[in-house]
Protein backbone atom coordinates (compact mmCIF):
# COMPACT_ATOMS: atom_id res chain seq x y z
CA UNK A 1 0.00 0.00 0.00
CA UNK A 2 0.74 3.91 -0.51
CA UNK A 3 0.21 7.12 0.99
CA UNK A 4 -0.34 9.73 -2.37
CA UNK A 5 -2.38 12.60 -2.44
CA UNK A 6 -6.25 12.14 -3.50
CA UNK A 7 -7.18 12.75 -6.72
CA UNK A 8 -10.71 12.71 -8.14
CA UNK A 9 -10.83 8.98 -8.97
CA UNK A 10 -10.51 8.50 -5.01
CA UNK A 11 -14.11 10.25 -4.12
CA UNK A 12 -15.93 6.97 -3.81
CA UNK A 13 -12.93 5.14 -1.88
CA UNK A 14 -13.24 8.01 0.38
CA UNK A 15 -17.28 7.93 1.06
CA UNK A 16 -16.67 4.46 1.99
CA UNK A 17 -13.78 4.68 4.35
CA UNK A 18 -15.38 7.37 5.76
CA UNK A 19 -19.06 5.94 6.59
CA UNK A 20 -16.98 2.37 7.15
CA UNK A 21 -14.98 4.21 9.51
CA UNK A 22 -17.36 5.74 11.17
CA UNK A 23 -19.98 2.73 11.74
CA UNK A 24 -16.87 0.94 13.50
CA UNK A 25 -15.19 3.85 15.24
CA UNK A 26 -18.31 5.19 16.91
CA UNK A 27 -20.26 2.10 17.84
CA UNK A 28 -21.31 2.13 21.10
CA UNK A 29 -20.67 6.01 21.14
CA UNK A 30 -23.20 7.57 18.58
CA UNK A 31 -26.70 6.32 18.43
CA UNK A 32 -26.90 2.75 16.10
CA UNK A 33 -29.70 4.47 14.22
CA UNK A 34 -27.63 7.41 13.20
CA UNK A 35 -25.10 5.12 12.24
CA UNK A 36 -26.74 2.69 10.43
CA UNK A 37 -28.62 5.05 8.44
CA UNK A 38 -24.99 6.64 7.17
CA UNK A 39 -24.49 5.92 3.09
CA UNK A 40 -21.33 6.30 0.82
CA UNK A 41 -23.60 6.79 -1.97
CA UNK A 42 -24.96 9.83 -0.38
CA UNK A 43 -21.33 11.23 0.35
CA UNK A 44 -19.69 10.32 -2.88
CA UNK A 45 -20.96 13.95 -4.46
CA UNK A 46 -19.40 15.79 -1.24
CA UNK A 47 -15.96 14.47 -1.45
CA UNK A 48 -15.97 14.79 -5.36
CA UNK A 49 -16.57 18.79 -5.03
CA UNK A 50 -13.90 18.34 -2.11
CA UNK A 51 -11.45 17.22 -4.46
CA UNK A 52 -12.67 19.15 -7.10
CA UNK A 53 -12.48 22.32 -5.27
CA UNK A 54 -9.23 21.50 -2.43
CA UNK A 55 -8.39 25.10 -0.93
CA UNK A 56 -4.57 25.84 -1.64
CA UNK A 57 -4.24 25.54 2.17
CA UNK A 58 -5.20 22.18 2.86
CA UNK A 59 -4.13 18.68 1.72
CA UNK A 60 -5.92 15.46 1.47
CA UNK A 61 -3.72 12.13 1.63
CA UNK A 62 -4.98 8.50 0.95
CA UNK A 63 -3.85 5.13 1.42
CA UNK A 64 -4.47 3.05 -1.28
CA UNK A 65 -3.51 -0.29 -3.22
CA UNK A 66 -1.66 -0.94 -5.85
CA UNK A 67 -5.21 -0.88 -7.83
CA UNK A 68 -6.44 2.10 -6.00
CA UNK A 69 -8.28 1.00 -3.39
CA UNK A 70 -8.68 3.16 -0.58
CA UNK A 71 -8.10 1.97 2.73
CA UNK A 72 -8.12 5.01 4.41
CA UNK A 73 -7.11 9.17 4.52
CA UNK A 74 -5.97 12.23 6.11
CA UNK A 75 -6.83 15.67 5.73
CA UNK A 76 -5.38 18.59 7.25
CA UNK A 77 -4.87 22.32 6.91
CA UNK A 78 -5.80 26.17 8.46
CA UNK A 79 -7.18 25.95 11.62
CA UNK A 80 -10.86 26.37 10.47
CA UNK A 81 -12.33 28.37 13.37
CA UNK A 82 -9.77 30.55 13.96
CA UNK A 83 -10.69 31.29 17.63
CA UNK A 84 -7.86 29.71 19.54
CA UNK A 85 -3.90 30.45 19.56
CA UNK A 86 -2.74 27.49 16.88
CA UNK A 87 -2.20 27.51 13.09
CA UNK A 88 -2.46 23.96 11.65
CA UNK A 89 -5.76 21.58 12.15
CA UNK A 90 -6.01 17.59 11.58
CA UNK A 91 -9.62 17.48 10.05
CA UNK A 92 -10.00 14.04 9.82
CA UNK A 93 -8.01 11.26 9.28
CA UNK A 94 -9.92 7.97 8.88
CA UNK A 95 -8.46 4.18 8.45
CA UNK A 96 -10.43 1.34 7.38
CA UNK A 97 -10.51 -1.51 10.88
CA UNK A 98 -8.65 -3.95 9.03
CA UNK A 99 -5.34 -1.87 8.39
CA UNK A 100 -6.11 -0.01 11.49
CA UNK A 101 -2.52 -0.86 13.77
CA UNK A 102 0.10 -1.60 10.79
CA UNK A 103 1.82 2.01 11.16
CA UNK A 104 -0.29 4.17 8.32
CA UNK A 105 -1.70 6.74 11.20
CA UNK A 106 2.07 6.98 11.83
CA UNK A 107 3.11 7.88 8.30
CA UNK A 108 0.08 10.22 7.94
CA UNK A 109 1.50 11.80 10.48
CA UNK A 110 4.56 12.34 9.51
CA UNK A 111 3.13 13.55 6.18
CA UNK A 112 1.23 16.17 7.97
CA UNK A 113 4.44 16.75 10.23
CA UNK A 114 6.40 17.84 7.09
CA UNK A 115 3.24 19.87 5.32
CA UNK A 116 2.91 22.10 8.85
CA UNK A 117 6.48 22.69 8.89
CA UNK A 118 6.58 23.27 4.94
CA UNK A 119 4.20 25.83 5.51
CA UNK A 120 5.65 27.40 8.47
CA UNK A 121 2.78 26.49 10.92
CA UNK A 122 4.19 26.21 14.66
CA UNK A 123 1.16 24.51 16.14
CA UNK A 124 -1.60 22.08 15.48
CA UNK A 125 -4.82 21.31 16.94
CA UNK A 126 -7.54 18.09 16.54
CA UNK A 127 -11.08 18.00 17.54
CA UNK A 128 -11.75 14.10 18.74
CA UNK A 129 -14.95 12.83 19.95
CA UNK A 130 -14.73 12.03 23.63
CA UNK A 131 -14.90 7.87 23.68
CA UNK A 132 -13.00 7.37 20.57
CA UNK A 133 -9.73 5.28 20.77
CA UNK A 134 -7.70 7.48 18.13
CA UNK A 135 -7.56 10.02 21.28
CA UNK A 136 -5.30 7.62 22.42
CA UNK A 137 -3.35 7.71 19.94
CA UNK A 138 -2.98 11.56 19.43
CA UNK A 139 -2.31 12.21 22.75
CA UNK A 140 0.57 9.72 22.46
CA UNK A 141 1.63 11.64 19.46
CA UNK A 142 1.84 14.30 21.95
CA UNK A 143 -1.23 16.25 21.70
CA UNK A 144 -2.58 18.08 25.38
CA UNK A 145 -6.25 18.63 26.20
CA UNK A 146 -7.45 22.21 25.17
CA UNK A 147 -11.05 22.33 25.82
CA UNK A 148 -14.10 20.96 25.44
CA UNK A 149 -17.03 21.59 23.66
CA UNK A 150 -21.02 19.93 23.24
CA UNK A 151 -21.73 18.87 19.86
CA UNK A 152 -24.85 16.95 18.70
CA UNK A 153 -25.21 13.85 16.45
CA UNK A 154 -27.80 11.97 15.62
CA UNK A 155 -30.06 14.38 18.06
CA UNK A 156 -27.84 13.48 21.16
CA UNK A 157 -25.14 15.62 23.01
CA UNK A 158 -21.65 15.00 22.70
CA UNK A 159 -18.48 16.06 23.84
CA UNK A 160 -15.80 16.83 21.55
CA UNK A 161 -12.18 17.44 23.05
CA UNK A 162 -9.61 19.67 21.05
CA UNK A 163 -6.34 18.23 21.62
CA UNK A 164 -3.08 20.60 20.81
CA UNK A 165 0.51 20.20 20.00
CA UNK A 166 1.58 23.91 20.79
CA UNK A 167 4.95 22.89 18.84
CA UNK A 168 4.87 21.25 15.61
CA UNK A 169 8.00 19.79 16.53
CA UNK A 170 6.60 18.15 19.89
CA UNK A 171 3.99 15.65 17.17
CA UNK A 172 6.39 12.71 18.16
Amino acid sequence: MQIRYANEHDAEGIAKVHVDSWKTTYQGIVDDRFLQALSAADRVEGWRWKLANMPEDEQLLVVADEDGKVYGFMSYGTEREQKMPHEGELYAVYLLEEIQGQGYGNQLFARLKEYMNMKGYTSLLVWVLEGNSAEHFYRHKGGQEQKRKEIVIGGKTHTEIALLWDSIDKIT
